[in-house]
């Protein structure tokens, strides 16, 4: 029995020190890796390579789980779209703090069915973005006074930005009275995500929380497990 036999079987460098055991005695050693592992059986009657399973259960330490292509696949595409996520994220929030873009939450259903109560509308400004017909704009309502009422986002159906815009809300029966000149255009609407202003109230944002929390109790659990 040699230290360079054992070794050779393993695949592994190991100092081996024995003495005088009765002839009944064996011992079992198992290395293992990322391939997986391979064990030897040590006797009086000399070293075999054998399967380890066949003599002990080995503890749960050293098991080496299969690869699963579909866990694994799966764990890439949350992973991706993760990042995805964060970094649009991320490029918004830059853009938004930057003035290239603005945001906002519709309240009301007057552009029913393209915007929704609850959408949010995202415009760039009219010296970026120039404002024509067919146009989804938010512009700076006001009295006949001239007194600012509020921002309303209609279509553009007419007019031009010197007399004005002839603007509607897809779910109006009537054009807006107000004729909003270019001045009064605060965006120009050239995207839109649907439901994000519902999701921002504070028994959803709980709800999203709670969610979230218990699925990240799930995928913990699975953790262990493994």
């Amino acid at each position: 029995m040699t230290h360079s036999q054992i070794s050779r079987l393993l695949g592994a460098p190991l100092e081996w020190e024995h003495g005088y055991p009765s002839r009944d005695a064996m011992t079992l050693v198992t290395v293992s890796n990322g391939q997986g592992e391979k064990s030897v059986l040590i006797s009086s009657r000399g070293i075999r390579v054998v399967d380890s399973t066949e003599y002990v259960l080995a503890p749960r330490e050293r098991v080496i789980a299969k690869r699963n292509p579909v866990k694994d696949a799966l764990q890439i595409s949350t992973k991706v779209a993760g990042w995805l996520v964060v970094s649009i994220l991320l490029l918004f929030t830059c853009a938004n703090v930057a003035g290239l873009v603005d945001s906002r939450v519709v309240l009301t259903g007057s552009m029913i069915p393209s915007i929704n109560p609850g959408d949010l509308v995202i415009s760039a400004s009219p010296t970026r973005l120039k404002p024509d017909k067919g146009d989804v704009v938010i512009y700076t309502g006001k009295k006949f006074d001239g007194t600012t009422v509020a921002s309303f986002a209609h279509r553009i159906i007419g007019g031009n930005a010197v007399s004005g815009f002839e603007v509607k809300g897809d779910n109006n029966p009537n054009p807006d009275v107000q004729k909003p000149v270019l001045s009064e255009i605060e965006g120009v609407v050239f995207f839109i995500i649907p439901l994000v202003g519902k999701l921002l109230s504070p028994q959803v944002f709980i709800l999203l929380l709670l969610c979230g929390f218990g699925i990240w109790l799930i995928v913990d659990a699975f953790r262990d497990e493994e």
